[in-house]
C-alpha cells in the first residue's frame, strides 16, 4: 500500500468540499428553529450535507489505497479553506495571529505529506 498523488488529490478535494459545505451550513443556520420542517426543508442545509456526503466518497476512495496516518491531516486544510471562504463570502475577519496559524497548520501538513 502507498499514498499516491492522487490519494492527497482527492483528500484535498474532500477538505475543500466539507469548507463548501461549511458555508452552506452557515448560511442555512440563520432560518433555523426548534420546527423540524425548517431543517429539513432548508436547501442550503441540503445543499451542505451533500457536499459533505460526497466528501465522505471520496475519503473512502482514497484511504482504500492511502495510509490514514498521511491522508487525514490533509483534511486539516479544510480549516484553512472555511477560513479563507469566510472571509470572502461571509466578510468575517482574519487577524495576523489566525495568518501565522494557518502558516503553521500548513507547514504541519507539508511535512506529514512529504
Amino acid at each position: 500500500m502507498t499514498t499516491s498523488f492522487w490519494d492527497i488529490l482527492l483528500v484535498l478535494i474532500t477538505a475543500l468540499l466539507a469548507a463548501v459545505g461549511q458555508l452552506f451550513f452557515k448560511w442555512g443556520a440563520g432560518s433555523v428553529s426548534s420546527n423540524l420542517w425548517d431543517w429539513v426543508l432548508n436547501w442550503s442545509l441540503i445543499v451542505g450535507l451533500a457536499l459533505h456526503g460526497v466528501g465522505f466518497v471520496l475519503l473512502v476512495v482514497a484511504l482504500k489505497q492511502g495510509y490514514l496516518s498521511i491522508l487525514y491531516p490533509v483534511l486539516a486544510t479544510s480549516y484553512i479553506w472555511v477560513a479563507l471562504l469566510s472571509v470572502r463570502y461571509l466578510g468575517e475577519p482574519f487577524s495576523t495571529t489566525q495568518w501565522i496559524g494557518t502558516a503553521l497548520i500548513i507547514g504541519g501538513i507539508g511535512l506529514i505529506v512529504r
